[in-house]
């Protein structure tokens, strides 16, 4: 097993000017593990912004090809880390073996992907309108558009997915396939994996001759707001919780120079069951949801938080179904102590509202996670209660009963915006409640019929976002190919003759991208 120094990565080189203060921790056990990382200084944060402005230049100009080498490059070192690097994994997060195997896939997945999309070049958004010299009473210019990254980007690692939304994540790949340098903020929860990770991106950097300074990664509490208000970086990629995401959008948004904050934050993604499903099947609906609340201990951001139904015999009979099954369910170790201390925090504001109702679920204690259930008056959700819209992370979730059709549409309109929304329901169901489909619409990023939430396909459809507080700008996704879109920006040339054109822009086009040319779609190549 490679060595764990614990060092800041820096323009390729390690970095450890700080104390050595940070400690790893094994999740199941509470013990600290033999592996201590230094704490990055004020300056080693300016250096690392600094080393990924000084990369732009060079990494941005590359072609599109080059850079999808270096991807595809990542992908082989993540696939070549061993079963060493599991265990470590494993310890650092309390997942097992075959969960991390599988993320380890998924994250190399996510870099072959974008290094298609480099490939086919429909990133670059290129349209063109020519000249129109004869055009009357004024001729018109040659107009050509095209994208570009914006610049240094800074991702912070979440905690939940230690491999595919952390160190060589989602915002990292798109990031890197966009032109744009990162540097990465590692979670204290898996300090270890974010090293092997590191080792492995500056390995592949350096085997495809790329610039210094295209990745870095520093350490440490109290980094992150230097981090987003140095003037070298020009966005933000963050995986985690409300406040920390809101406290990213402030300190962004007061900049001299503003920059956007790209977060995936909160939801509690409703599902809603409805009656002709649990007249044909409430039994196994039952169990799949149940076995969806409880998936990874409930640490999907994509968990069913909230479910709501028609009131009648059948969902009364339901949700007792549902309360017995999350009563055998087991407790499990979460990530760390900080998250299954705020899974408690969440569960004592639940308990002490007056219109919330415990219907399962072993008293919290000791240092593992109990599945949890509550019911919740329809008017808390109606009036948009803070509390029942409040994500709670972890295996819990919340029944609501509505009266009727009508008041369904109601309490869903009281809903925040979400990453996602369920339907559950049969054939006579789609026909009778079909307004539910525009109504959600307008509050998640992604609508799901007879399935459950908590599984995110890597492809070119995917939306991993939604409407605040899901995310900080509805405009976007965090999975998928679309995802690359954060962290580009477009750019007009006017009257340029085509020697000085980008390669994607000139007649010629060297390149086999799609265009919009005047208007129409084509494809051109040499």
């Amino acid at each position: 097993m490679t060595q764990i120094l614990g060092h800041n990565y820096i323009g390729g080189q390690r970095s450890a000017a700080g104390q050595l203060n940070l400690q790893s921790i094994d999740a199941s056990t509470g013990e600290a593990l033999p592996f201590d990382f230094f704490q990055a200084t004020p300056e080693e944060v300016d250096a690392a912004a600094k080393a990924a402005a000084a990369a732009y230049p060079t990494y941005r100009s590359l072609s599109a090809e080059r850079r999808a080498q270096f991807l595809d490059a990542i992908a082989d070192e993540l696939d070549a880390l061993g079963d060493d690097f599991v265990a470590v994994v494993c310890r650092e997060t309390a997942l097992p073996a075959a969960r991390i195997q599988g993320e380890r896939g998924r994250t190399s997945g996510q870099m072959r992907l974008f290094a298609k999309v480099l490939r086919r070049g429909d990133f670059y958004g290129v349209r063109i309108d020519q000249a129109l010299p004869e055009r009357k009473p004024l001729p018109r210019p040659d107009l050509r558009q095209y994208r570009i990254g914006l610049g240094p980007v800074a991702v912070f690692g979440a905690s939940n997915f230690p491999l595919a939304f952390s160190t060589a994540g989602g915002d990292t790949a798109s990031a890197l396939a966009a032109g744009c340098p990162v540097v990465f903020k590692a979670h204290s929860g898996h300090m270890a994996t974010a090293e092997r990770v590191a080792d492995a991106i500056i390995r592949a950097a350096e085997k495809t001759g790329m610039p210094a300074g295209v990745f870095n990664m520093i350490y440490g509490g109290g980094v992150g707001e230097a981090l987003v208000k140095h003037p070298a970086i020009q966005g933000v990629g963050f995986t985690g919780s409300l406040k920390g995401g809101r406290a990213l959008c402030d300190m962004a948004a007061a900049r001299a120079q503003p920059i956007p904050v790209f977060a995936e934050m909160s939801s509690i993604n409703p599902v809603i069951v409805l009656p002709q499903a649990l007249q044909a099947r409430a039994e196994s609906v039952a169990r799949d949801l149940t076995a969806s609340v409880v998936q990874g201990c409930g640490q999907f951001c994509t968990n069913p938080g909230l479910v709501i139904g028609i009131r009648s015999p059948q969902f009364s009979a339901f949700v007792q179904q549902v309360a017995g099954f999350i009563g055998d369910q087991p407790a499990q170790t979460m990530l760390n102590a900080g998250t299954l201390s705020s899974y408690g925090k969440g569960l004592k504001k639940l308990l002490a509202h007056p219109g919330i109702e415990h219907l399962a679920g072993q008293a919290q204690q000791g240092n593992q996670a109990q599945p949890q259930l509550f019911k919740a008056d329809v008017s808390l959700l109606i009036k948009g209660d803070e509390v029942l819209q409040e994500e709670v992370f972890g295996p819990t979730t919340v029944f609501v009963e509505v009266a009727d059709q009508a008041q369904l549409s109601a309490a869903l309109n009281g809903l925040h915006g979400q990453l996602t929304a369920t339907i559950i329901g049969e054939p006579a169901d789609f026909a009778q409640f079909a307004e539910l489909t525009p109504l959600l619409e307008q509050k998640v990023g992604r609508i799901l019929l007879n399935g459950y939430p908590t599984g995110v396909e890597v492809c070119d459809s995917m939306v991993h976002g939604g409407p605040y507080p899901a995310t900080s700008d509805a405009r976007g996704t965090s999975v998928g190919t679309l995802a690359i879109d954060r962290f580009l920006r477009p750019v007009c040339f006017q009257n340029y003759p085509d020697s000085l054109l980008p390669d994607a822009l000139k007649n010629g086009n060297p390149l086999r991208i799609q265009r919009l040319v005047d208007g129409q779609p084509s494809r051109e190549a040499i």
